[in-house]
């Protein structure tokens, strides 16, 4: 039972939110089933506003659900308290936005040591890797304000890969750059992903981008659909 369960780290079920609106509530995720499994990458795509943001959030215990469950780590995450989702996040998860989030009072190599030092899980070797493949070796003493736009994203993938979390939620990780930068970094991203042994659930608008992972979903009317695998 449990190399089941561990093959499957992510299993939503009949998952339902909606929102107060002075017109009546308006039903954005509408019983959503998703399951992804160990090691495996999927985009989520679906027109503005359609409830991609808040499925992550709900993923990640942002949020609260009217109903269903979101099954993670042999947990479901809806019914824990926000202590036990803090935990879960810092321990198991990453969270990659458009928006790095970096602690601008810490040099970028304490940045990238962040999480990992939070939880307990450094790799000496593997931070040394991810600096290597992100082209991060010249920037470790600088501070993010020091940094382009392209070396601030390098920094925020370094930091959510360094514990090698279950599960990596992106959302439009590569939204902020130029169409070149974000071809790069997203190829850098899905195969430093990869290496981590994680999971991968992104958010993107682009067609391109969501060609680099293993599966594309398409949200739609509270509902999912699965689109086009890619091919290897």
């Amino acid at each position: 039972m449990t190399s089941c369960l561990n093959n499957m780290p992510l299993k939503i079920r009949q998952l339902s939110k909606s929102f107060a609106q002075p017109e009546g509530a308006v039903t954005v995720l509408d019983g959503v089933d998703f399951t992804l499994n160990s090691g495996q990458s999927a985009a989520l795509r679906g027109d503005s506003g359609s409830g991609k943001s808040i499925l992550l959030h709900l993923i990640a215990g942002l949020d609260n659900a009217d109903s269903g469950s979101i099954e993670f780590a042999e947990q479901d995450v809806c019914r824990l308290n926000e202590s036990a989702r803090a935990n879960l996040r810092r321990e198991k998860m990453s969270l990659v936005f458009q928006q790095f989030h970096l602690i601008s009072t810490l040099p970028v190599l304490d940045n990238i040591r962040f999480q990992a030092a939070l939880c307990n899980r450094q790799d000496a070797d593997f931070e040394q890797h991810l600096i290597e493949c992100l082209g991060l070796q010249l920037q470790l003493k600088k501070y993010p304000h020091q940094l382009s736009g392209g070396q601030q994203q390098r920094v925020a993938i370094a930091r959510a890969l360094l514990h090698k979390p279950t599960l990596v939620l992106a959302d439009e990780p590569t939204g902020n750059l130029d169409e070149q930068s974000s071809l790069q970094v997203m190829g850098l991203f899905r195969d430093l992903v990869q290496q981590a042994g994680s999971s991968l659930l992104m958010v993107t608008h682009s067609r391109e981008m969501a060609s680099y992972l293993d599966q594309q979903w398409w949200l739609h009317g509270g509902q999912l659909s699965q689109q086009t695998e890619r091919v290897a």
